[in-house]
């Protein structure tokens, strides 16, 4: 009898029909059968047990999962890892504000002397050379305003410090004043306060404090200055890694909008630069005219100084030059504090309009917000880094936000 199964090791194996006999064929066939099943049977062995057949039609991506049907000690794992990364991210930040700070400031400074250094390089000039001779320049106006500043505040300082006691000496000769001293004695305080140096070491914490105070002044400005330098020098590669972080398709989008936010910025900052330099130009050629020739030069970089302050800083520049002026004689104390609320007017509603018209297109209200919001939070080079910022944050409005919001 044939078998249609698996053999028997120990079975009789079954006498062959001769060939051409009429048994042969279904012999063949039989073992054709018996090697099939093996085949399955290794098959079925072999391989991974098949999908079910819901899973089978489910396709990709259709499956939701309710975060009811999720372990709760997997939820919570999942939430207290992601509450201690952002928990380090915005320590971290917080941390290295000041040094995000000069980052941005260097860099808004670098956009800013960007139009100078490309001027220069196309006009046959290599890159570096231009940007070697843009910060060369740069610091030679900062060495001359602080030659001409330093000098003129430590006379004066030394002076007020020499004849306080005999100013306020000269107060008791004021009738009430002098039965005011003699019942709390503040004259004597005051005197004994100056001349002990006790108001230098109030002031900068006393020797400690102030080297600290300078050494952190230095590294400040060489860490902008070297970054100054290094985003001048690599600010087209910059610009490219930037553009290369987009996909494909919207790259030539993305390079529109960050070319637009750099001109932007870089617009403000060189704009900012004309304007100081023409207030200290006015300022300077007015105290040379009005007799205060031997304070122009000081005065003037006082003048630039605030000149970079948002708001307030023609406001207190006026007021500290007036002071300056009563001290000599009245009259010229209020010919300049007129002079200098004409400049003032005339710098808000004239020189500046003009200048960033086409750089910085922010309603009034936006920059003062902007410049309060930056000042309280990061102080003088908040209110400076406020207005750029905010330019580039309109700019993605306009031309991100807006078309959004109108397609949809």
């Amino acid at each position: 009898m044939t078998a249609t199964g698996g053999s028997d090791p120990d079975a009789v194996e079954p006498q062959r029909p001769a060939a051409g006999s009429p048994d042969a064929g279904a012999d063949a066939a039989n073992q054709a059968a018996v090697s099939r099943n093996w085949l399955r049977r290794w098959r079925r062995i072999t391989q991974p047990t098949p999908p079910d057949i819901d899973q089978g039609r489910t396709r990709a991506g259709d499956t939701k999962v309710s975060l009811l049907d999720r372990n709760p000690f997997q939820i919570g794992f999942f939430l207290t890892i992601g509450a201690m990364t952002a928990y380090g991210l915005v320590t971290a930040v917080v941390s290295l504000r000041s040094i995000l700070v000069l980052v941005l400031l260097s860099l808004a400074i670098a956009l800013g002397l960007n139009p100078a250094v490309t001027w220069l390089h196309h006009h046959g000039i290599r890159r570096g050379l231009a940007v070697l001779m843009v910060a060369l320049g740069l610091i030679i106006l900062l060495a001359l305003a602080g030659w001409a500043l330093v000098p003129v505040i430590s006379e004066q300082v030394n002076k007020l410090l020499t004849q306080a006691p005999t100013y306020l000496d000269n107060l008791r000769q004021n009738p009430q004043i002098a039965a005011f001293d003699a019942q709390f004695g503040v004259i004597d305080k005051a005197v004994s306060y100056l001349t002990s140096g006790d108001l230098l070491g109030g002031l900068f914490g006393g020797l400690v404090g102030a080297g600290q105070a300078v050494a952190g002044l230095v590294f400040s400005v060489v860490i902008t200055v070297v970054l100054t330098l290094y985003f001048l020098t690599a600010l087209p590669g910059i610009k490219e890694v930037i553009y290369q972080l987009a996909p494909a398709s919207r790259r030539p989008r993305v390079r529109y909008l960050a070319n637009e936010m750099f001109k932007r910025v870089g617009g403000y900052v060189s704009g900012l630069f004309t304007v100081v330099l023409i207030a200290m130009s006015v300022a300077f050629l007015f105290l040379n005219v009005v007799g205060l020739s031997q304070y122009a030069l000081a005065l003037m970089v006082v003048v630039g100084m605030f000149a970079f302050v948002p708001l307030v800083g023609t406001t207190i520049s006026m007021i500290i030059v007036s002071i300056v002026a009563f001290a000599f004689s009245t009259t010229q104390g209020l010919i300049t504090l007129a002079f200098f609320l004409v400049y003032q007017q005339v710098d808000a509603y004239f020189i500046q309009p003009r200048i960033f018209s086409r750089s910085v297109q922010i309603p009034p209200i936006l920059v003062m917000l902007a410049a309060v919001s930056g000042a309280l939070l990061l102080g003088m080079i908040g209110a400076i880094l406020a207005i750029p910022i905010t330019a580039a944050l309109l700019l993605l409005y306009r031309e991100v936000l807006v078309p959004h919001l109108d397609r949809t």
